[in-house]
């Protein structure tokens, strides 16, 4: 497995790419996707800050995923509920999540996110694995207020900071049996198996490509179990996945302008 990074240092603001490798990071040219090159330096991980491990090409979400424990999975559904999440919403581990001026319901939502690797149309879902290149975890914030009543999220889904993704991109990651919880202000909120998942990942590749191409970086977010809640400026919220780690970020209230 490997494990692959984006960061600053204590001493240069410039986003830098590497390779983690236990207290060292292993610095590359070029992206995760495209055979990237070691350049020869090296940093310790205490004189780093992470950014969001990659900058994604597309962020597909897909709603209602989840069944809550105990309940009946209903049947994979013809239509899935799917959404866009532009590439200005995503941030990093530890960088505040802006709550708009005038929005009143912020809700968190942990997820896996799986990460394309290879480029991809009308593929079948046996043949999914094979174009996944790792997984990280997302934080799929939504302003409830903004939501269509006929059902469009795309204003409540697209803020500037609504996408937290990290801390690290993963690869050779098991999916299948990952566990996905989240923290608000140190109480658990969320805590379920993948198991709960209504439509399995490799359907949900296999239909998302018939109607796009989808690309190396490309992001599924892959949906969120029962228990996301509201959050409120002052809140730290917490998404954990066993085997890639923690994704924390504050959540504040937005400045008003002069």
């Amino acid at each position: 497995m490997t494990t692959y990074i984006r960061f600053t240092t204590t001493a240069d603001s410039a986003i830098r790419s590497g390779v983690l490798d236990g207290d060292t990071v292993r610095e590359y040219e070029g992206t995760p996707f495209d055979r990237p090159t070691l350049n020869g330096r090296t940093h310790s991980v205490a004189d780093i800050v992470l950014q969001a491990p990659f900058q994604p090409t597309h962020i597909i979400g897909i709603g209602k995923n989840f069944a809550g424990e105990g309940e009946i999975k209903p049947d994979v559904p013809d239509l899935p509920i799917l959404f866009f999440k532009p590439q200005t919403s995503v941030i990093g581990p530890n960088e505040p999540i802006v709550v708009p001026e005038g929005v009143s319901e912020v809700k968190f939502e942990s997820e896996l996110a799986v990460v394309i690797g290879k480029r991809c149309r009308d593929i079948r879902p046996e043949d999914a694995a094979s174009h996944i290149f790792g997984c990280t975890i997302a934080n799929d914030v939504a302003a409830l207020d903004l939501f269509h009543p006929e059902g469009h999220w795309t204003v409540g889904k697209a803020f500037d900071t609504f996408c937290p993704l990290g801390p690290v991109l993963v690869t050779s990651f098991d999916y299948g049996s990952a566990r996905i919880r989240a923290r608000v202000n140190g109480t658990e909120k969320q805590n379920s198996a993948m198991e709960r998942i209504i439509m399995p990942i490799d359907r949900m590749i296999a239909y998302i490509s018939t109607f796009m191409t989808l690309s190396p970086g490309d992001v599924i977010l892959t949906g969120t179990p029962a228990g996301a809640d509201l959050v409120r400026a002052g809140d730290v919220v917490e998404c954990l996945i066993d085997g890639i780690g923690s994704l924390t970020n504050p959540v504040r209230a937005a400045r008003s302008a002069q």
